[in-house]
């Protein structure tokens, strides 16, 4: 027999203690990061292959024991109890420790592989040493500090997949969206990636390439030695390389305008998957404050515009140097760049101007312009010639001269590829919610942000008259978004940040969300302020300000 719950709270109950399967799941998580820790201080490493499957298989033991002992006797529904009462998801004092060690994790792994092991001149120690076997086992080659992120990101997404699946097991969309992630990120960035390194040989040297990831987040793709990779291995490079580029005009804008960027960001990408099951119980941190919406939008939008300026300044610098032999010269790249450019900003004038707050076209039209100029810079001056010491930058700590293309890749690359997305995206999702590279810094989710606001079919349908305003929705859009607003007033959510996890329809206790895909007509409904969804009360008000 069931029990009943009598409290009708909405923020649920406060914690109570572990129960016995909870505790036996702590012990044996822990068992298996200790593990870890323990080999961080040997240096010869006996049956590391055994001590690596006992660590993966207790931390994800414990992970999926805990989950079990935590929902499997809760009733259909989302719960989030007492997320607001526990100091690990509350920015308390656990919450400020994991930051912390997540953070330290992630500045070691970019910045003092060493510590970790990494031995590139001779055998690996310590804990790379741990990960050699495996390493060795799927591409034949010993592990980097690379390899022990990457099986360690995986593990994550898997278990912690498991995690929420079991958690929101009630809701089907939840389940598929996530299974779809889990598959992706083991198939697509994890063992495609390590098999097909086993490819190569003399002649033939394939790029480390994880198939799902897109430019710009695989800002590097189209750097001189990757493209020379791809071209010196025949048929599989070349296809590699256009696929790459089918990927950013073709396949994105076609999926993006069926299905809205939940296609990516909530069903494909390796750090969207991080961030929903790793990540699940931090959502709730997000900041929903206005000046946080603005700031969201000049951030990321400024990375989007930095991203699209260092790719256009590596491969203007690549086409100088080697492009004599390729129909595409060096010159005719950069005016395709600005005329693609001028022709997208034209077309977003011209057709989707109303559609714009005066903001987002003032915007608009300061990136365009420092876009322009900065390829008028490229077109006129040899930027290579241009010499920039890092060490008026860095206070001293680098030393070295760089050419000016040189510079911008490596400053591209440590302020977002390592800093922005690695030690503060992920090491800090304890402290500001689990998507903040995602809202802030991913220049992937700008551009199909961009899409989705403007010409995809996806939206979130609202039900106004149904809305209670409990909040839930707001409370857990891990994108900072104020979904109750919208709900009250009846108003479609179209928005650039929604990513389409669909947590806040799940979490609704009326039903009154629903993700949908339909025709462009009508999908911007912003009229219709506190009327619900009732046509005739539409053309009444209508009616009455003609008359």
């Amino acid at each position: 027999m069931s029990t009943v719950q009598k409290s009708m709270s909405l923020t649920g109950e406060p914690p109570k203690s572990l129960n016995a399967g909870q505790r036996a799941s702590v012990f044996a998580g822990m068992a298996g990061l200790g593990i870890l820790v323990l080999h961080l201080f040997n240096q010869s490493i006996t049956n590391a292959a055994l001590w690596l499957t006992a660590s993966l298989v207790l931390m994800s033991v414990g992970i999926i024991g805990f989950t079990i002992a935590s929902y499997a006797h809760k009733q259909a529904g989302i719960k989030n109890d007492g997320v607001w009462f526990k100091s690990i998801s509350s920015r308390g004092v656990l919450g400020w420790m994991a930051g912390i060690a997540l953070t330290g994790f992630y500045i070691v792994l970019y910045f003092y592989a060493e510590l970790l092991g990494l031995n590139p001149d001779g055998a690996n120690t310590g804990v790379v040493a741990l990960f050699d076997p495996l390493s060795r086992a799927l591409s034949g080659n010993p592990a980097s500090q690379w390899f022990v992120y990457g099986t360690l990101y995986t593990v994550a997404i898997l278990a912690f997949g498991v995690k929420f699946i079991w958690k929101y097991r009630h809701n089907r969309y939840e389940i598929i969206r996530t299974s779809s992630v889990m598959f992706f990120q083991t198939a697509f960035a994890f063992l495609i990636p390590e098999f097909m390194a086993r490819l190569n040989g003399d002649g033939f040297n394939l790029p480390y390439y994880d198939l799902k990831n897109i430019w710009p987040l695989n800002y590097y793709n189209f750097e001189q030695y990757r493209i020379n990779d791809f071209i010196s291995s025949g048929a599989i490079g070349m296809f590699l390389l256009f696929f790459g580029l089918a990927s950013i005009f073709i396949i994105t804008p076609i999926l993006t305008y069926k299905y809205g960027k939940r296609w990516y960001c909530s069903w494909v990408c390796g750090c969207g998957g991080l961030a929903e099951t790793a990540g699940d119980s931090f959502r709730q941190l997000s900041d929903k404050s206005q000046a946080a919406w603005k700031v969201e939008r000049w951030v990321v939008h400024s990375v989007l515009v930095f991203v699209v300026m260092m790719t256009t300044t590596v491969v203007s610098v690549y086409l100088g140097y080697e492009g004599e032999g390729y129909w595409l010269s060096r010159d005719t790249f950069l005016f395709s760049v600005a005329a693609l450019l001028v022709v997208l900003y034209a077309a977003v004038m011209i057709w989707k101007r109303d559609t714009l707050k005066k903001d987002a076209i003032v915007g608009a039209t300061v990136y365009l312009a420092i876009s322009l100029a900065s390829v008028a810079l490229i077109y006129f001056v040899d930027i290579t010639q241009i010499q920039v010491n890092a060490a008026y930058f860095s206070f001293g700590i680098n030393e070295k001269i760089y050419s000016l293309d040189v510079a911008v890749k490596s400053l591209y690359g440590f302020l977002i590829g390592a800093i922005f997305s690695g030690v503060i995206g992920t090491g800090f999702y304890p402290i500001f919610g689990n998507r903040v590279w995602c809202r802030f810094g991913c220049p992937m989710a700008a551009i199909l942000g961009l899409q989705q606001r403007l010409f995809s079919k996806f939206r979130i349908t609202t039900n106004g008259g149904q809305c209670i305003s409990c909040g839930n929705c707001s409370t857990y859009c891990e994108m900072g978004i104020d979904v109750r607003s919208y709900a009250q007033k009846g108003e479609n959510i179209i928005r650039a940040s929604c990513v389409g996890c669909g947590i806040c329809s799940a979490v609704c206790p009326r039903g009154v969300l629903k993700l949908e895909n339909g025709p462009l007509e009508g999908r911007i409904n912003s009229e219709a302020v506190l009327l619900g969804q009732d046509p005739d009360l539409m053309e009444l008000l209508k009616s009455n300000k003609s008359a």
